[in-house]
């Protein structure tokens, strides 16, 4: 991808000088996170818990409120986590919301989340994140969406499954094996054959070219949703994400700590099985209060019929 190319501006003038900081070296960045967790939190004691246990990098996001709309998290909260902690800091904005990016990139935060786990300021359009500085991390469920996000300059992507905080993994295994599996099916397809692949997935010609050249998505892929306990975490390196998002709901346990720690190991040795069972042992108590609702479950036994 070109470090230069054309940037469309907002309001006839442009945000940041996007040549001093070009794409190259902000998915440089993102590379640099590459086979770590990265925790949500919403608290600065959350924050250190993160740190301290490992985490390569943190998202703040708005503590839980019930209804309402989820926006960028308070800026004192943001400010206090990034004073508190040395790791990366990463901070939430909706789709489509670039003056809450800016907003963000002018308190010097590292990486910006423009998240749909938020509500949508713009249901359609998403920030031109190449008018900006700080690296962009999006979420998508499939390659085509994963590719429509980098073209826009993302240099993150977070493969995103579950958005409730339920503890369910299955939307994201899904969702990875499907990126996963696009790019397999790419990487062996006849040269003339990738025009009319990138048409299905209406995503760029040259960006599904470089992705089936490389045989993986042009910038770190990291997975999200439903990531609770250490299996889970080596799961998704196995089926090769670069990495993890764990969410606040980690926090909801009586042992935060060992749960954390025990991820972070997990992503940093998932294929050594004697890690993975050191990881593993004890949990039984932390994992108190991180499982599936009572009307959750009942949704998933409906559909049986």
């Amino acid at each position: 991808m070109a470090d230069d190319g054309a940037v469309t501006v907002y309001s006839g003038s442009a945000i940041t000088d996007a040549k001093k900081k070009p794409f190259s070296i902000k998915a440089g960045m993102a590379q640099m996170l590459r086979g770590g967790a990265i925790l949500e939190v919403s608290t600065v004691e959350q924050a250190k818990i993160a740190e301290a246990a490992g985490a390569c990098s943190i998202v703040v996001s708005e503590q839980v409120r019930r209804g309402g709309i989820k926006r960028m998290p308070d800026l004192s909260l943001v400010k206090d986590i990034k004073r508190a902690v040395s790791i990366p800091v990463m901070a939430q904005v909706r789709v489509g919301h670039f003056v809450e990016a800016q907003i963000l990139e002018s308190i010097e935060i590292d990486y910006v989340d423009e998240s749909e786990v938020l509500g949508f300021a713009d249901e359609i359009n998403y920030i031109n994140k190449h008018n900006f500085r700080s690296p962009f991390v999006c979420g998508c469920k499939n390659l085509g969406e994963a590719l429509r996000r980098v073209r826009e300059g993302a240099a993150m992507i977070r493969i995103q499954g579950d958005l409730y905080g339920s503890g369910n993994i299955v939307e994201t295994v899904k969702n990875v094996r499907s990126v996963m599996g696009d790019a397999r099916v790419l990487n062996s397809m006849d040269e003339d054959e990738v025009f009319a692949f990138s048409k299905k997935l209406a995503a760029p010609y040259d960006l599904v070219a470089q992705t089936k050249q490389m045989g993986r998505l042009p910038v770190v892929q990291f997975a999200s949703g439903g990531i609770v306990t250490p299996a889970d975490a080596a799961l998704m390196m196995q089926l090769g994400c670069d990495g993890v998002f764990v969410g606040s709901e980690i926090f909801e346990c009586s042992d935060p700590f060992k749960k954390v720690r025990g991820i972070v190991q997990a992503v940093r040795h998932y294929n050594d099985p004697h890690v993975l069972v050191e990881s593993s042992c004890g949990l039984e108590d932390a994992m108190a209060g991180i499982n599936l609702s009572d009307d959750r479950i009942e949704q998933f036994g409906q559909g049986e019929d």
